[in-house]
């Protein structure tokens, strides 16, 4: 049985809902609205006063259907640019300064959302006495379309705005701001490393399956890419995208010139994500991210057939060659330089296969590490596998990840040490 609780914050009061021994608040605006003039434009601080509903889920950020349907399954939430929100669940909202963990979600920087039942916190936050944080940042184009000129990454200072919210507000919602851990799988997690590799607001993180600079383009290949996608939504500038409306730019995603311009660039790339600018990101993204690695103490996982969930690709030795080239080796690399510069690192890869189709794909581990088979009952990825080994992987997993977050080891020795998750 439910019930409504409040919590007392700085700009006002959130009224949200406990069940089950965990409160939760919904659609918190951590920075305002951005449409109109502030579409593009970098996040600007949450401007809402006095009492908040935050009972309800909020809107998630306008995108197509995600590629991973196929392995994942799929979901229905209402789409809107006002998104930039976060989920909390907490314990309680006292003065108990919990441990805190941040959740960026996957997606490609083109789909997904922290207000999805995939991600609910609330067996994390119950099982491990912590506060869970669920952010929604801009996809796509409204979040990472490049234009000569303009700033660039703006869904990663989202991401950032969002990281600042829970350093100002946390403690009223049971949390403690100087122990706060970041959680990202595939995109999330690169976006992690992508603020490692700037002014990092945290100094522990759980990174799933990053591709750990794969996604990051020049600002050349950005702008042409940009310049293609802007023609193709008949626009002639950005002030002019500006105006129009959200599905012109969903629609541009698909169209053809956008598709020959990516395969121009040849890089097998996702269309939209981070950009080496050289103001928001360094030029040059290796040493930079190798230096990133000496500023977080990890926990870096993985999985044995990542590219099994992309669309044509399969559980085959050139499938597993791809996905070692561009999770496994580079996953292990970090931990490595981790480990050399001082910090504390370990290693895990999950084996579960319940499909032969699919294997132990990517996004595999997310249902264990929220505990949220339910909400992934319909998965593909996930079809025969038996409730009780179900069950079992996802304490062992919640165990091992709360230990870390609450500031420990996940049980298991350091790396080079490879824990095998099944």
């Amino acid at each position: 049985m439910s019930q409504t609780v409040q919590a007392t914050l700085r700009a006002g009061t959130l009224t949200g809902v406990r069940e089950g021994g965990v409160c939760r608040y919904g659609a918190i605006p951590y920075a305002q609205a951005p449409v109109g003039r502030l579409r593009f434009a970098p996040p600007q601080p949450a401007a809402w006063r006095g009492d908040l509903d935050a009972t309800r889920p909020g809107a998630v950020a306008p995108q197509l259907p995600s590629r991973l349907r196929g392995a994942m399954g799929d979901f229905e939430a209402a789409q809107s640019e006002d998104c930039l929100h976060l989920t909390v669940w907490t314990p309680d909202a006292d003065e108990q300064r919990r441990p805190v963990v941040m959740w960026l979600h996957g997606g490609a920087w083109q789909s997904g959302a922290g207000a999805l039942d995939w991600y609910d916190g609330s067996r994390l936050a119950q099982r491990g006495d912590v506060v869970v944080v669920a952010v929604n940042y801009r996809l796509a184009a409204l979040g990472w379309l490049h234009v000569s000129g303009q700033t660039a990454n703006v869904g990663l200072l989202d991401q950032e705005a969002a990281i600042d919210w829970v350093l100002d507000n946390i403690q009223d919602l049971g949390g403690d701001p100087e122990r706060i851990t970041v959680m990202g799988q595939s995109a999330g997690a690169s976006s992690i490393c992508a603020m490692l590799a700037r002014k990092p607001r945290f100094s522990r993180a759980i990174l799933q399956s990053a591709a750990l600079g794969r996604g990051f383009r020049t600002a050349r290949q950005a702008d042409a890419l940009g310049q293609a996608f802007l023609r193709a939504a008949g626009a002639e500038s950005l002030d002019a995208a500006r105006e129009l409306p959200v599905a012109a730019l969903l629609a541009a995603q698909q169209a053809p010139e956008v598709a020959e311009a990516l395969r121009a660039e040849g890089s097998s790339r996702s269309l939209f994500g981070p950009v080496l600018d050289g103001e928001i990101l360094p030029l040059d993204i290796a040493p930079a991210l190798k230096r990133a690695a000496s500023r977080a103490d990890v926990l870096v996982c993985y999985t044995r057939d990542e590219m099994a969930a992309f669309p044509g690709n399969a559980v085959d030795a050139a499938g597993q060659q791809l996905g070692e080239d561009v999770f496994g080796a580079p996953s292990r690399q970090w931990a490595e330089d981790a480990i050399a510069q001082g910090r504390d690192a370990w290693l895990a890869r999950f084996d579960v296969a319940p499909t032969a189709r699919f294997g132990a794909c990517h996004c595999i581990e997310l249902p264990f590490v929220f505990d949220t088979l339910q909400a992934f009952s319909s998965a593909p990825m996930l079809a025969g596998l038996p409730p009780d080994q179900a069950g079992q992987l996802a304490r062992r997993t919640q165990a091992a990840w709360i230990a870390f977050i609450r500031g420990d080891g996940p049980g298991w020795p350091a790396a080079p040490h490879m824990q095998i998750l099944a």
